[in-house]
Formats: structure tokens, C-alpha cells, sequence
């Protein structure tokens, strides 16, 4: 009887000592110096720069907006024109025939040479800018911004097209008639004239018999 009661208050004890033991193994334990247990985070996401131009058409002389995104904030962009001749065939000229056969349409050579040109522009805090450009001269032009300290590029294109000429006037009935109106009072004042030469040659020729 005593030694089962021996044996009871040991196990008890051992129970005491035992809990405490596993709750603090439970508990999370602190990492140890210079290591991280949170996942690595993702790099930030950087939009890619986009260049973009309202109008992807006009005519020489029109006047197109340049707009800028995802450059650096408050830096200086360049901008790099270069032009790409469109080949037309100019008003009543045939194209131009090669060695091999084949045809090339010929444009005027005013409106193709044409140096690349450049300009800069300023981004806002945010990496956009806008910019208006009013092409000198006709073709395929090819706009290329990058921005000087982020080193971003984007690029868009042009299409410069010729001044489209006039179309000629309507001809109506009434402009048609004026000019026959006139043309037969002068045929008919020819005609008086040649009746009264032969009226004229005539009596010169009986006086003349007489």
C-alpha cells in the first residue's frame, strides 16, 4: 500500500515537471541573430516607358501632340526624328523602270531630303511629358524618346503626307454657254464682214465696167 502510493506521488511529480516543459517547446522560439524568417518580397514593378503621337496621320503643315509615360521623375528626355521617304508617284510621272524589271514609284526630291532632327522634352514628377511638333517635311517619320538618367526608350511613328491639292471647279451649263454665246456672235460678225467684202469687190468691179 505504501509503495503504490510512492509510485503515485512520483508520477504526479513527473506530470508537474513534464507540462511546463511542453509548453514552452510549443511557444515559438525567437530567430536567432541575422536571419529572417519573412518571405523575400518581389521587386517593385516599373512600368515600361510608352511614347504615343494623337494623330498617326496628317498633312505637312498640321501640327501632332507627343506623350510620354513611365519616364524617370523631373528628367530631361531627347528625342530623335528620323524621316523614311514615302514613295509616290508624282502627278503625270510614270514610275521609274529597274534593270531587273521591276518598278519603282518616283516622289519629288523636295519633299525626301531630309536630315534627322532633335529635340528634348522635360518629365513631370510622375515620368510623363507632352510635346507638340509641327513636321517641315513629307514621309514615314519615327520618333525615339530616352530619357537621359533612366536610360528608359520608347519610341512611335508619323505618317507626313503631301498638301492635298484642290479639286477642280464644277462645269455647269451655264458656263459652257457663255463661251459658245460668244464664240458664235463672232462667227456671225465674220460672216456680215465677208458678205459686205463681196458686196464691196463686186460694185468696184461694175464701176470699174462702166
Amino acid at each position: 500500500m505504501r509503495l503504490s502510493r510512492i509510485i503515485m506521488a512520483l508520477t504526479v511529480g513527473l506530470a508537474v515537471v513534464t507540462v511546463p516543459t511542453a509548453a514552452g517547446a510549443a511557444q515559438p522560439q525567437p530567430p536567432a541573430p541575422g536571419v529572417t524568417t519573412d518571405p523575400p518580397q518581389p521587386p517593385p514593378y516599373v512600368p515600361q516607358p510608352t511614347l504615343t503621337v494623337n494623330l498617326p496621320t496628317i498633312n505637312i503643315g498640321q501640327t501632332v501632340v507627343l506623350t510620354g509615360q513611365g519616364f524617370g521623375p523631373n528628367e530631361t528626355v531627347d528625342i530623335v526624328v528620323t524621316v523614311t521617304p514615302i514613295a509616290a508617284p508624282a502627278a503625270n510621272q510614270a514610275p521609274a523602270r529597274r534593270s531587273d524589271g521591276t518598278t519603282v514609284a518616283m516622289a519629288p526630291v523636295a519633299h525626301q531630303a531630309s536630315a534627322p532632327l532633335s529635340f528634348t522634352a522635360r518629365t513631370d514628377g510622375n515620368g510623363r511629358f507632352t510635346r507638340t511638333y509641327k513636321p517641315s517635311v513629307t514621309g514615314l517619320l519615327t520618333f525615339t524618346a530616352t530619357g537621359r538618367e533612366s536610360g528608359r526608350v520608347a519610341s512611335t511613328q508619323l505618317r507626313v503626307l503631301d498638301r492635298p491639292q484642290p479639286p477642280p471647279l464644277p462645269v455647269t451649263g451655264d458656263s459652257l454657254g457663255t463661251p459658245m454665246k460668244v464664240g458664235g456672235g463672232l462667227v456671225g460678225a465674220g460672216a456680215v464682214l465677208l458678205l459686205l467684202t463681196f458686196a464691196w469687190r463686186r460694185r468696184q468691179r461694175f464701176m470699174g465696167s462702166h
